[in-house]
């Protein structure tokens, strides 16, 4: 009953075009940022802010980066890690050997050399596409990490090849509490996922989805095929390496090459199959989905056998998390292609409706 469009006329184009233009949208939105940016603050542990909301948001910024390639564009990829690495990796260089640059600054710069890797990987997608593109991409994944054990430039020459995150300092201030790491890692993300909603609207998010429905009717109407498909890649490839300089200054502090392995493109990847592919919400529902599960089966755990006395080994618990994983994914793909998000849509069309019947 509370979720009704009675009464919302719209007057003009603007409005009728805004990014939510229904009105409960809007406030369920803004209570949702004024939670997370004021009250979780303040109720939130530093266990939570560690170990649970900020690798939560780095992942949904990198689901979102490979949803903006995949989901939109239609190209399919293995290679989200790699990008990730290359925007971790260069942050550090760019603040080690020019310190006075700045960490957004670098955010930045980072961002845009994942761009680069990412178009000239993507290179391939303008003559192949499904299976073998992914192949290609994975090609990156290795290609990438084998660069940055095998180059000492770009780990400083450490014997380990492993980089430990410089102060992060914006304005004088500096982000040192597990609070602070949080807040600024929010702000990244929502300011990123709001322009990743507002590109979707545009004239070239309309060109990514006609590329991923049909390339051949989109050549046909006069979408720049090459353009539009290396514009996806760098796109994506900024929003993965902006992800991992947050995941190693924000998250980690200390990271190594093996950091950014095959394992973290493929969890990314399911991010965006549970949480819904070609959808901005279901890049963040699928990385708290993946982030808290878990979490879920090891308070499940504790509790059975608190109960019933029989214990359950770290071993087992492990393999119960990727047999859940395997399994829910096999479900979505069979019952609801379209993941979390579409569910969520479902629920809200029906709300609109209610109680009538449709």
């Amino acid at each position: 009953m509370l979720y009704r469009e009675a009464g919302q006329f719209k007057t003009t184009y603007a409005e009728d075009q805004q990014i939510f233009p229904i009105r409960q949208d809007r406030i369920a939105m803004g209570v949702l940022l004024i939670f997370a940016f004021v009250v979780v603050p303040l109720i939130a542990d530093q266990y939570w802010f560690s170990a649970i909301l900020t690798p939560f948001l780095i992942l949904a910024l990198a689901a979102l980066g490979l949803n903006i390639l995949t989901g939109y564009a239609g190209q399919l990829s293995l290679g989200t890690a790699a990008f990730m690495a290359v925007g971790a990796f260069m942050t550090y260089n760019f603040m080690l050997r020019m310190p006075w640059l700045g960490i957004v600054p670098a955010f930045v710069l980072a961002g845009l050399c994942a761009a680069a890797v990412g178009i000239l990987f993507g290179l391939p997608s303008l003559r192949i596409k499904g299976f073998y593109l992914a192949v290609a991409t994975l090609a990156c994944q290795f290609f990438v990490l084998w660069v940055l054990q095998r180059f000492g430039w770009f780990s400083n020459h450490s014997a380990s090849g492993v980089i430990t995150a410089q102060k992060i300092v914006i304005l004088g201030y500096e982000f040192v509490s597990p609070a602070s790491k949080y807040l600024l890692t929010l702000a990244v993300v929502a300011v990123m996922a709001l322009a990743a909603k507002n590109l979707m609207r545009s004239e070239t998010g309309r060109a990514f989805m006609a590329v991923r429905d049909m390339d051949v009717a989109a050549s046909v109407i006069g979408i720049r095929m090459m353009q539009t498909k290396l514009l996806a890649f760098a796109i994506s490839s900024f929003y993965c390496g902006v992800a991992g300089a947050l995941y190693a200054f924000c998250y980690l502090g200390t990271v190594e090459p093996e950091a950014f392995s095959l394992d973290l493109s493929f969890r990314v990847l399911f991010m965006i199959i549970v949480g819904g592919v070609g959808s901005i919400l279901g890049s963040f529902l699928g990385a708290a989905f993946i982030t808290l599960l878990p979490i879920v089966l090891s308070v499940f755990s504790a509790g059975f056998s608190h109960t019933t006395g029989i214990e359950i080994s770290h071993a087992v618990l492990s393999n119960l998390e990727l047999i859940v994983f395997g399994g829910l994914i096999i479900f979505f793909l069979i019952v609801e292609p379209n993941g979390l998000a579409r569910l969520w849509q479902i629920t809200k069309e029906k709300l609109r409706l209610w109680p009538f019947p449709h």
